[in-house]
């Protein structure tokens, strides 16, 4: 079974914008959160106040959204990533010019080229650059003009305690303070609708650099945000196809109703994320989406891919408890051999993808709610299972990403 994170504070010190004339670096003097003393300091304020950043003022009028797309360059970091890639590809669709930063290798275990990278990407103008690197970051992108806006879908590859900090705070930060520098007006995050549950290290991390977003409208009202948290990729509910087509049984743990999704496809994401750029009503907003139809939980995905393929429905029903005293076992193990610390996580993601339904939770109630999660687009988890069945998951390996 396949399960993969749909990836998924305290405030540091900025530079005051009518000073800033380069991206601040005064971040990098926060100790490190890879290491258990930082995590402890980190953990406590996110879970009793995760939006503990101040309110934005409103907006002044920024002037590139008087442009036509064609007049707008739009920066992308993580530019060869699952969503990212479509993105980009939607982005220049409507007329945007697209600035696409990448690394020199990308895709599962770096088996695309640059020049695999500049094909796929084209016409986007393709910069290589290391984002975990502030100076080089800006010193690669500074040559290549203006932009006025951003988007950054950055995610760590499997979730792991160090690579969570590193990705999904503190390069998503470089791409904030690259963008500032460059001229940004505008920034949209891809983040996770798991992060209003955090529990996860790449959870608290992701949470971590929203709090600097929003902070950093409220110190200039020029600048705005979109925080987009979308629900489940289809890719990510689709490891099961070809087993389930080669006559095995469909596995879930309890009894396939502890969680629900209502995922969303990857054109229909990007569409949303490129809305962003433009619609005022997307502006300083946290943007929970999920796709059309109502909420699936994996029982019913199963019950759809049997009926797919026409067979009587046969499943593996997995105690979650099992999960529970594996994950016992690895926190035990990790302190005494600090190496299998993601290991331990990694447990701790499976645990929550398995139990926690991706859609919003509503604070009236605690509980999640499947009729106040919005939908979008027009592409159903059941067109895409169909397609999988015809052609295979070809696109849509899972790669670093999977959990099990």
């Amino acid at each position: 079974m396949a399960l993969l994170s749909s990836r998924l504070p305290t405030n540091t010190t900025a530079t005051p914008a009518s000073t800033r004339s380069t991206p601040s670096l005064s971040f990098l003097s926060f100790p490190s959160a890879a290491t258990p003393a930082a995590r402890r300091r980190c953990r406590g304020p996110l879970l009793a106040s995760p939006a503990a950043a101040p309110p934005a003022p409103a907006p002044a009028a920024q002037p590139f959204r008087a442009l036509p797309p064609s007049e707008t360059t739009v920066l992308v970091t993580g530019a060869t990533g699952y969503i990212s890639r479509y993105v980009v590809r939607e982005l220049l669709r409507r007329g945007h010019r697209v600035l696409a930063v990448a690394r020199a290798r990308s895709g599962i275990r770096g088996r695309n080229s640059p020049e695999d990278v500049v094909a796929d990407l084209a016409p986007a103008q393709v910069v290589f650059s290391d984002v975990t690197d502030p100076a080089v970051l800006l010193a690669d992108l500074s040559a290549r003009g203006p932009v006025h806006a951003a988007v950054c879908c950055l995610a760590s590859r499997g979730g792991g305690v160090q690579d969570s900090w590193r990705v999904d705070y503190r390069a998503t930060l470089h791409t904030l303070q690259a963008a500032r520098g460059l001229g940004a007006s505008h920034f949209v995050l891809l983040s996770a609708i798991c992060v209003q549950k955090p529990l996860l290290e790449f959870q608290r991390a992701k949470l971590k650099f929203e709090e600097e977003l929003a902070a950093e409208a409220a110190r200039d009202p020029t600048f705005t945000y979109s925080v987009v948290r979308p629900t489940a990729f289809f890719k990510s509910l689709g490891g099961q196809v070809d087993i389930v087509k080669n006559g095995q049984p469909y596995v879930m743990f309890g009894d396939g109703k502890l969680c629900a999704c209502k995922p969303i496809s990857e054109e229909d994401l990007a569409a949303f994320i490129a809305d962003c750029i433009y619609d005022e009503d997307k502006i300083n907003q946290v943007l929970p989406i999920g796709g059309p139809g109502k909420a699936l939980t994996p029982l019913e995905q199963g019950e759809m891919l049997f009926r797919l393929l026409g067979r009587e429905p046969k499943f593996i029903k997995v105690p979650i408890q099992i999960m529970d005293a594996v994950i016992w076992v690895l926190d035990g193990l990790a302190k005494l051999f600090p190496g299998l610390e993601d290991a331990a996580e990694f447990g701790k993601i499976g645990r929550y993808y398995a139990s926690e339904s991706m859609l919003l939770l509503d604070p009236e109630t605690g509980e999640y709610s499947d009729e106040k999660t919005p939908s979008y687009g027009k592409d159903t988890l059941e067109q895409f299972f169909e397609r999988v069945i015809r052609e295979g998951m070809a696109g849509q390996e899972l790669g670093e990403q999977t959990i099990f």
